[in-house]
């Protein structure tokens, strides 16, 4: 390597060189010509110099991430420098510049940029095929989701399945079945008119009467059915025949001695009739009333009560044994108000349901599979059932107290402890 003129000079003062590299501190006396000896310190210095080109062997990361990750081997090597007067000035004055901005916090600032060029050298590799089609099928799942739930639609519930195999639910002609009972409910319904046509009864005296039968029959531990058609017996005949006010009592046993001959397995008698009725009435008297009513109804006793329709929406409904008792309860309740009459059974049914489920869960519920095996709606049930909720928070005052009492009891499982559902009539006060 050649030697310029300007190292020739004989006499050099000494001079300190401190190149400061983290925690390490070099001191180097350059003296004259002698100095320059050993390339490998001067090399090391050059390195560690503001502005000075970096060693041979040093990596360069960007260059390394732009390449994708291949080094260059035919990089250009510089030469090294001598350190003349000059040049040593110059790597005082920049020392001392660097060391000035080193108090300041540009570290930090330096190092986030690092972090940015990793994190860019990380971006700019290629995603591998795989990962993008996995992104665009996630995306594709995400969307197809939202519009899934936007469409989404209650499923109905196919509530005969379980009984497919069962002969006595008769699942091949239970559609038919209510269909046909749908159709003659109207024809033996009684007009919720027809007490204007009594001159010696009003509809106090039907309460009165219909709330003792309940009572009767809870002591006679007759079937459901038979409760149901009593009510139905008493109105239909009520409605074509004319009674006196001390004949009305007998009227309801006779009703329910009918009813009891065509449900029960074994009808009670007619002594026990008489008797329960305070002997009021002989048993003369029972029979010329059983053949009057019957005369008077044609003989027809088949009819579709509420009863039948409680079976079939209590199993769309999918209940548990207590909202079965409490549903029952409510429906009781109907049985002895005159005004319930404009209402036909299946929908005092349904809406006896839809109340019982309103006051057992505290929400307004009635789902799709009820609605389609009720045919009724929600806002369709809400006059009545709101009318139900009023009936069972008064059931419990008054002198007709008898279907409380009855489901006061254990047997029954307390229902009538249930609270009513009051919110449902204060929203029609708001």
């Amino acid at each position: 390597m050649a030697i310029t003129d300007e190292n020739k000079h004989p006499l050099i003062k000494a001079s300190s060189v401190q190149v400061k590299d983290g925690a390490e501190m070099a001191t180097r006396k350059v003296v004259g010509v002698e100095t320059r000896s050993n390339r490998r310190v001067l090399g090391a210095i050059n390195q560690n110099l503001v502005g000075g080109q970096g060693y041979p062997c040093v990596v360069n990361k960007r260059g390394l991430s732009d390449g994708n990750g291949i080094c260059d081997k035919n990089l250009p090597v510089h030469g090294h420098r001598p350190i003349t007067r000059k040049y040593a000035a110059q790597i005082a004055s920049s020392q001392k510049h660097s060391s000035e901005e080193n108090k300041k916090p540009k570290i930090a600032a330096e190092s986030f940029s690092v972090w940015e060029d990793d994190m860019e050298a990380a971006n700019d590799k290629p995603v591998p095929m795989s990962l993008e089609q996995t992104e665009k099928v996630s995306k594709g799942k995400d969307q197809m989701e939202v519009e899934m739930e936007d469409i989404f639609e209650e499923a109905v519930i196919d509530i005969d399945g379980d009984d497919a195999k069962n002969h006595l639910a008769a699942v091949e002609y239970v559609g038919d079945l209510f269909a046909n009972y749908r159709t003659m409910e109207v024809y033996s319904c009684a007009s919720p008119n027809y007490m204007a046509q009594q001159a010696d009864i009003n509809e106090r005296m039907r309460s009165i009467l219909i709330d003792w039968l309940i009572e009767v029959h809870h002591k006679f531990e007759l079937r459901e059915e038979t409760l149901f058609l009593t009510v139905n017996l008493i109105d239909r005949f009520l409605e074509k025949q004319g009674i006196v006010r001390k004949k009305l009592q007998l009227v309801g046993l006779v009703a329910m001695l009918l009813a009891c001959k065509y449900e029960e397995v074994c009808a009670p008698l007619v002594e026990d009739l008489v008797l329960i009725s305070d002997k009021a009435y002989t048993r003369k008297e029972v029979l010329e009333m059983e053949s009057m009513m019957l005369n008077t109804l044609q003989f027809n006793m088949s009819v579709p009560t509420a009863y039948v329709f409680m079976r079939r929406y209590l199993k769309a409904a999918q209940c548990d044994r207590k909202l079965e008792l409490l549903s029952f309860m409510l429906v009781e309740l109907c049985l002895v108000e005159y005004e319930m009459l404009k209402f036909p059974p299946s929908f005092i049914a349904a809406a006896a349901i839809y109340t019982a489920q309103t006051t057992l869960y505290g929400v307004q519920q009635w789902s799709k599979t009820c609605e389609v095996h009720t045919t009724y709606s929600e806002d369709q049930l809400l006059e009545c059932s709101r009318s139900i909720v009023g009936y069972h928070q008064k059931a419990a005052t008054g002198k007709l107290t008898g279907v409380h009492r009855k489901y006061s009891i254990s047997k029954f499982g307390y229902a009538a402890k249930c609270e009513p559902a009051h919110f449902l009539v204060q929203q029609t006060q708001e």
